[in-house]
């Protein structure tokens, strides 16, 4: 196996356990008891914040935090690539081949980077509209 497939699965494994421990840490149930601001937070049928009772998430916020994450690291493994294609077109001492090749990775790395702006912005508008409109 060559260096550079080391490199990307490793990548790939770590932003894996990342997104994974992210999500399970980042929910808006861990933080329910603050407003985000560190002020205690009343809840929908006005309980107070840390009695235990009524506490419910939001499936916006929910929602939100997953896919963001999941963004998130997509977007972190895309400028990687990017990274790697300028390392490998660095080291490529005028070969043709590795030099398509490094080409190649950086302009799918820029790609994906686009891909993953563009579903942040459509996620976050799409759920925003869809939850206020009721």
């Amino acid at each position: 196996m060559k260096i550079t497939e080391k490199i990307k699965m490793a990548v790939m494994g770590l932003s894996a356990v990342v997104t994974l421990g992210v999500a399970a840490v980042v929910s808006p149930a861990a933080n329910a008891a603050t407003d985000g601001y560190g002020n205690a937070s009343k809840y929908t049928n006005g309980s107070e914040a840390g009695s235990g009772a009524g506490q419910t998430t939001d499936l916006m916020d929910t929602l939100q935090v997953i896919i963001n994450v999941a963004l998130g690291v997509i977007g972190f493994v895309a400028v990687v690539m990017i990274i790697m294609g300028g390392v490998q077109y660095t080291t490529s001492s005028g070969d043709t081949a590795k030099v398509t090749k490094a080409k190649n990775t950086i302009m799918y790395g820029v790609i994906g980077l686009v891909v993953a702006l563009l579903a942040f912005a459509i996620v976050n508008f799409v759920l925003t509209n869809v939850f206020n409109a009721s």
